[in-house]
């Protein structure tokens, strides 16, 4: 039996928080349609999506690398880095006891067969083969590895896009911007090696798929410790070209409309960080005891530094190769004549100077504080989309509550004001406010409203209070834009909610 608008809505009071009444709602719709087992099956998938961590695809051209940053997400080399087989299917990295690859491929047209695969690692990475089955038979691969990260983001690592690979980078578009249905993925981090235009369509195609693709977008300028044109004695000089050209991208008018969030990683040297030898250490720590013009002359290029006359026995240059490769070899030897006297000072080093701590950050600050947010706006958008394909008038209650539910998401607003803050015609000081109190610096009330973990509910109180009412008088300024009218009431609104949470002094 049906039960009107209602009977969900007063279901809502159960649960307050944008999830639970996420959950609500795909479980009455359950119900609705428990005559239909394929269609509740499907809203049953969607329903314990809501307790998996959130899901987050690694997206961008061939060779901008992906699986690089992947492992240095993880902290290990768990994702193949090499042209093989696996690089040209969507991999699923979860967290799991213990290590295991599971692939679903289908093996008669139509049925679909799960095969374990044995987890083998050689030279420390793993080693991920498909077992001769055939890329474009496989549904879904999924590698399960222990991992801390892994327990908070489920990591999806989506083949590189190339207009010389059509069927591979189909793979990647109907996982990003299906036909039907929604993306499997609630957020994206999207790495590009310049502002290519190439890069821009595809960033296009993900923010504006009209199913409600992922909501969340950060741009990593990849690869950063080779970017061009540093000029200077020191190979450091790379990484901070990188760090002014991801700068420029936030403010670029060639990106109007698009997420802003750029951030300047190297993959490599994040995970030589995390993975450093103290074999490697001493070999590095004696090449950084050359004399400069020593050293300056045997890396003129890999076959000069294989085979000149140096301190450093040949197969430990030739692990730093394979390991490090030239450029990084350069980094790190800087790296230890700048004050890195031990491996662990090193492996530090490494690390902040890949950029992969302020991804992190971008990740918990944007992703991780809005995990309920962005698993309900993701849920109720693939439950729409299934209910509405349905024959017509069947489900009609559900899809208004659906859409009540998602017009009312405060963090839709948020993030969409963020992603274009560059773009607002504002005063530094009110940009940096608004970044502020719409979570751009830490999704609590406390980082909202700048005030310190210890404050109390009735200063919480009284600065929410403060800041409604400036943002009520920029709201009231004469001849605002519409970006920025949206911008200001996504702030009044913020304000609003927090003291909704606060008992009044």
């Amino acid at each position: 039996m049906q039960r009107d608008d209602d009977a969900v809505t007063n279901s809502h009071a159960i649960d307050s928080g944008e999830l639970g009444r996420a959950r609500l709602l795909i479980r009455d719709a359950g119900g609705e349609f428990s005559d239909s087992p394929p269609v509740a099956a499907q809203l049953a998938a969607i329903q314990r999506r809501l307790d998996e961590p959130l899901r987050v695809a690694l997206a961008g051209t061939l060779k901008s690398g992906k699986s690089t940053l992947l492992n240095a997400l993880v902290g290990e080399e768990i994702a193949p880095t090499d042209a093989t087989e696996c690089t040209k299917v969507v991999t699923w990295f979860t967290a799991s006891a213990a290590p295991r690859i599971d692939v679903a491929h289908r093996f008669d047209g139509h049925n679909v067969r799960h095969t374990a695969l044995p987890v083998l690692r050689s030279g420390g990475r793993l080693s991920l083969h498909l077992g001769g089955i055939p890329a474009e038979k496989i549904e879904r691969l999924e590698v399960g590895w222990p991992s801390a990260l892994l327990d908070h983001y489920t990591l999806i690592d989506t083949p590189g896009t190339s207009s010389n690979s059509r069927d591979v980078s189909e793979r990647t578009l109907a996982f990003l911007t299906p036909e039907r249905g929604s993306c499997q993925a609630d957020a994206v981090v999207y790495l590009m090696r310049s502002r290519h235009e190439t890069d821009l369509e595809l960033l296009r195609q993900i923010q504006h798929h009209h199913s409600g693709g992922p909501l969340g977008v950060i741009g990593v300028l990849s690869r950063a410790d080779e970017t061009d044109g540093a000029g200077g004695a020191s190979q450091l000089s790379g990484m901070d070209a990188a760090r002014r050209r991801s700068a420029q991208l936030r403010t670029d008018p060639e990106l109007g409309g698009l997420h802003r969030d750029f951030v300047a990683v190297s993959g490599l040297l994040a995970i030589r960080g995390q993975t450093l030898t103290q074999r490697e250490f001493a070999a590095l720590s004696v090449l950084a005891g050359l004399p400069e013009g020593t050293l300056r002359s045997a890396m003129l290029s890999p076959g000069r530094f294989t085979n000149a006359e140096l301190a450093v026995a040949g197969q430990d240059r030739a692990l730093l190769l394979d390991r490090f490769g030239m450029i990084d070899i350069k980094i790190t030897v800087d790296l230890i004549r700048s004050g890195a006297r031990d491996a662990p000072a090193l492996a530090d080093a490494l690390i902040e100077h890949s950029g992969l701590d302020e991804l992190r950050r971008l990740l918990d600050i944007r992703f991780g504080g809005r995990h309920d947010q962005l698993k309900a706006h993701s849920a109720l958008h693939s439950a729409r989309t299934i209910i509405a394909s349905q024959p017509a008038r069947r489900g009609e209650r559900l899809l208004r509550a659906i859409d009540r539910e998602l017009a009312g998401s405060s963090v839709i607003a948020e993030l969409q004001v963020l992603a274009g803050l560059a773009d607002l015609p504002l005063p530094e000081p009110t940009a940096a406010a608004l970044d502020q109190m719409l979570g751009g610096r830490g999704t609590t009330p406390h980082a909202r409203l700048g005030l310190p973990p210890d404050a109390t509910a009735a200063q919480l109180w009284a600065a929410a209070m403060h800041a409604l009412a400036y943002w009520h008088t920029q709201l009231a300024e004469p001849l605002l834009d519409h970006s920025t009218v949206r911008a200001y009431r996504a702030a009044v609104r913020g304000c609003e909610e927090i003291i909704a949470a606060q008992s009044a002094p």
